[in-house]
Parts: C-alpha cells; sequence; structure tokens
C-alpha cells in the first residue's frame, strides 16, 4: 500500500467520531467495493473462559504483529510474506470426508474453513460435524455482535438441537434412558473442530441438562415419523433461543454462570446453518450470514445460485414481515437509518433480549443481577420501543436437491460479503479449483524410472507455481477479501497493511470474516441418479 494510502488510512482513524458511554458506541466504515457504509455498533467486554482466548489460535498471532491502537508514535504497515501467510493461515480447517457409517461414499468430498479476525477478541464462530445417529453433515457460520458471547454459546448449542429434532423417537427414548440409568450416552454428533477453538467448558453441563429438556419435550410430543428436516431446523433455532432466554431468568448461584448467561442473552448473534444428506440440501438462515452455491454449467460456464436472503432493512420481505407484525403508527419507526429500530443492522438473530423483552423484564433482571457495570451490560430502551418483541431467530429454511453440476458451496459471515460479491466468491473458487486440477496433474511415468526423470517431472510441477497457492480455499477467499485492488488483484503492501491496522481502527476497514467451503462428490451425487 503506498504512502499516500497508509495516510489516509490514519488520517481517517483519527478524526473519525467517538461517543463514549456505558459500553463504546463508535462509528465503522466498511468498504463494499466501491462504496463506503458506515455502521453503529456497542462494543462491550466479554467474559472469556478460562484458559480461552476467545478466538481459537488465529487471533493471539494477529495481535503479536499488530498495533493497538492509531495513537502510537511509530506505525508499520510492514509484513514480510511469511509473517502474512502465517496471519492468514493461523485459523485453517480442513476435512477430508470418510465413510465411517458404511453406507457408502458421502456426497460431502471435503470442506474448508479459515477465520480472520477484525475485532479483539474476534466475535464470528463456526461449527462442523458429522451426524452420527441420523443421517448427514452439518456447516455452520454464526456472526456474534455487542460482543462474541451469544455466537459461541450459539456455536456450540444449535447444531445438537438441530440433531436431537431429527432423531427418531426410538433414538430418543434410548439415550433419556441412558442418562435416568447414569450409563454412557452415544455421541449425537462428532465434531470437526479447530484444535484451539474454544468452548464454555464452565456451563456445558447446564447446556446439557437444557438439551435433554428439549428432547423430553420431544418425547412428550408423541408424533410419529416426527419433524421433516424443515420443520426440525426452525424448531432448532427457536427453540434454542429461547432456552436463551429463559437461562438468565433463572436464579442460579452460581456467578460465573450467570454472568456467562448474561453476555450470552444481551448479545447477538445471526447464524446460517447447512445440511447435507446425500443429493438434499438443506439452509436456514437467520440474519445476514449467507450461504452460495457454485455451478459449472454444460457449456464450462460458471453460475451462482444464492441460497439465503440477508434479512435486514434492505430486503422487502422482511420489511413487510415486520409491518405485519406490528401497529401501523410504528410503520415510519421500525427502521430507522436502515437499522431495527435504529439500532440493529439483521432483523433477525439469536440473543439481544433488549429488542425482545418488556421493558419491565429487561429492569428486573438486570436489576436484580450483580456486576453488570463490571461485564458492560445496561440497558438501553430504544425510542419507540412499544410492541416487543421486534426480533425474532426463527430461521428461513432453502431447500435444494444437489446435481452432478452443483461442485460447492459457500458459507461465510458478512464480513466476505461485504468485500466481495457472491459471483466474485463463486469465481475465485472455481478458478482455484482449475489451478489446482492443472497443477496436479497425473505422474505418468516412463519406463525405465531414474532419478533424473522423476525430478524433472517434480520441477515441472513446481514451476507451474503450486507452491504459491494457499492450499485452503478459504485462506484464498479472505486473502482477495482484503487485498484486491481495483484490478481485483492481490496488492501485497495493502494485504500487509489491513493485517497490521491498529485494533482501534480494524474495524473500520474490515469486519471479521470467517468462511467455510464444502466441496460435493459428483460421482456420489450422479449414483444417485442412475441408482433410480
Amino acid at each position: 500500500m503506498s504512502r499516500t494510502v497508509s495516510s489516509l488510512i490514519l488520517s481517517s482513524a483519527r478524526n473519525s467520531i467517538v461517543c463514549q458511554g456505558k459500553g463504546r458506541w463508535y462509528s465503522i466504515c466498511i468498504p463494499n467495493r466501491n462504496k463506503i457504509k458506515w455502521k453503529l455498533v456497542v462494543s462491550r467486554t466479554p467474559l472469556l473462559p478460562a484458559g480461552g482466548c476467545g478466538v481459537g489460535s488465529p487471533l493471539p498471532l494477529q495481535r503479536a504483529l499488530r498495533h493497538t491502537s492509531t495513537e502510537e508514535e511509530h506505525l508499520s504497515f510492514q509484513l514480510s510474506p511469511s509473517q502474512i501467510n502465517d496471519i492468514l493461515r493461523a485459523g485453517e480447517l480442513s476435512h477430508k470426508t470418510l465413510d465411517l457409517s458404511g453406507k457408502g461414499a458421502s456426497s460431502v468430498l471435503r470442506f474448508e474453513s479459515n477465520q480472520l479476525a477484525s475485532n479483539s477478541p474476534m466475535e464470528d464462530r463456526r461449527s462442523a460435524a458429522t451426524c452420527l445417529q441420523t443421517a448427514g453433515m452439518l456447516f455452520g457460520v454464526f456472526d456474534g455482535h455487542a460482543g462474541s458471547a451469544c455466537a459461541q454459546a450459539v456455536s456450540e448449542r444449535l447444531l445438537h438441537y438441530i440433531a436431537v429434532s431429527l432423531m427418531p423417537r426410538r433414538s430418543l427414548e434410548e439415550i433419556e434412558l441412558a442418562v435416568e440409568s447414569m450409563k454412557p450416552v452415544r455421541p449425537i454428533l462428532q465434531r470437526h473442530r479447530h484444535p484451539n477453538d474454544v468452548e464454555y467448558r464452565e456451563i456445558s453441563s447446564r447446556y446439557f441438562e437444557n438439551l435433554r429438556v428439549y428432547w423430553q419435550h420431544l418425547l412428550d410430543l408423541d408424533t410419529e415419523p416426527g419433524f421433516s428436516l424443515e420443520e426440525a431446523m426452525v424448531c432448532a433455532f427457536k427453540r434454542l433461543d429461547s432456552d436463551i432466554s429463559l437461562e438468565v431468568q433463572a436464579p442460579q448461584d452460581n456467578e460465573l454462570m450467570r454472568n456467562i448467561a448474561l453476555q450470552v442473552a444481551f448479545s447477538g448473534a445471526t447464524a446460517c446453518v447447512a445440511h447435507v444428506d446425500g443429493v438434499h440440501l438443506h439452509v436456514a438462515n437467520t440474519g445476514d450470514c449467507r450461504a452460495v452455491l457454485g455451478v459449472h454449467e454444460e457449456d464450462g460456464t460458471w453460475s451462482t445460485l444464492p441460497l439465503t436472503r440477508d434479512h435486514n432493512a434492505c430486503d422487502e420481505f422482511e420489511i413487510r414481515r415486520l409491518k405485519r407484525e406490528h401497529p401501523r403508527s410504528e410503520e415510519k419507526t421500525l427502521f430507522v437509518n436502515d437499522r431495527l429500530l435504529g439500532i440493529l443492522m439483521p432483523s433477525r438473530a439469536f440473543g439481544d433480549v433488549q429488542l425482545k423483552w418488556s421493558k419491565e423484564l429487561q429492569h428486573s433482571v438486570l436489576e436484580n443481577s450483580c456486576d453488570v457495570e463490571a461485564l458492560n451490560i445496561y440497558q438501553y430502551v430504544p425510542p419507540n420501543y412499544h410492541t416487543p418483541p421486534y426480533l425474532t431467530a426463527e430461521p428461513e429454511v432453502t431447500y435444494h436437491k444437489l446435481r452432478s453440476k452443483d461442485k460447492f458451496l459457500v458459507i461465510a459471515s458478512d464480513g466476505l460479503w461485504e468485500m466481495l460479491s457472491n459471483e466474485k466468491v463463486v469465481k475465485l473458487v472455481a478458478g482455484h479449483l482449475t489451478e489446482l486440477n492443472v497443477q496436479k496433474p497425473q505422474l505418468t511415468f516412463k519406463k525405465p524410472v531414474n532419478l533424473g526423470y522423476m525430478h524433472n517431472l517434480l520441477l515441472q510441477r513446481k514451476s507451474r507455481g503450486l507452491a504459491s497457492l494457499d492450499r485452503n480455499i478459504a485462506t484464498h477467499l479472505i486473502r482477495h477479501a482484503i487485498g484486491s485492488n481495483e484490478y481485483g488483484e492481490v496488492d501485497a503492501e495493502k494485504l500487509a497493511a489491513m493485517l497490521t491496522l491498529p485494533e482501534d481502527l480494524a474495524r473500520m476497514y474490515r469486519d471479521d470474516i470467517t468462511v467455510t467451503v464444502v466441496y460435493f462428490n459428483s460421482d456420489t451425487i450422479d449414483s444417485h441418479y442412475r441408482s433410480r
């Protein structure tokens, strides 16, 4: 990045408006391709699990190479290529699907994921798991706001709620009997985690107790065959959000658990979860994370198939929905400056009880809580707050039957989509796939094979640039999201500057970014249609 651009960044930061209050309100400038978009957000200090940093491994490395304030006298935007790669690749996660069930190859070939923090600590989370007592795999991306607590809780819990919702009655009875008899419970999910992903271990027993209450409720319904997949996802989203709300209202002697429950309920998170089972793909979305399918057409071109809508003030369906749910007298105050009640960008989210509870309930819960000030949780009732709830966690579920030309699914938080269009993301993934295929030719040996011949083959492969590629496609997308210039090429100087931006400035130029890319097995999908 040129000296002029670096100076412009610092100047814009030092001249930005900062309003102090309970919790820090600050302006945020995010480049949206060629436009500038300002947000107003609340930053709160999160309560971290013991021994956790709140983001896993990427943040400590990034912070070691990152300034803490624009007020530092000597600011440098220089990073070596290896330092850039270390930062970008610190959160990489990849998993190749194996057939553990004996039922044949999965329609999911593999998935690759990565995260890059802007907030300190990071507010995004991700989850991936294989269903062990039902079929399919689950992938989730969660974008927190006003702290990381809600996104953390939802990332730990939501996939279990969905899996339980899908289990047949007999399986639910078996796990209930095992718990009653104090016997080991068969695992419901096999989680695929980054080695340093954090967990709320201190409250996991409470989470399990409430999950048990949920499956007991499902048993009480006495319905068979149970939910459809769409019903299961909707029910799981709504039940978890209800539990988040009830947990903070319940009497709690353990101060740590009480504080965590408070921070989870009074922060918020959007969520996008995909369930893949054979050729059946369901995507449940609440908020402004996004899922996009990459389609390889018969003529060799690539097309984009969005599977979600952004739930915000830019969506006409959301505006009409909220107007239906509230009196006509509130039509002009539901969205102010493109935010729900002038506060929140997404119009659907977990947590955020300030926009769901009555004023009286908010006051009662906070009045009876200790150390609310220390947790930076406070009661703020926006103007024109008359008929809550204004916010819901109910997802919109999209079904898509996979075809052999559907090659991959990209799920990401809005930090990616603010920088790259759907079409650009699909183009980058498709290009990456093509380059990998070109640069990984089958080694054909001429007999007799000698050491010199093998050496020449390896040199040819190296000369094609394989070593310079990001192996992880999510890293490739993040690199382009924050480092691309006006020509769509990665500018090494700009990339270094964006990675070393001081903590009080980074959020003005980029949000937390979380990306998961799921690759589909075309042969397995083809075989499904051939066997019909």
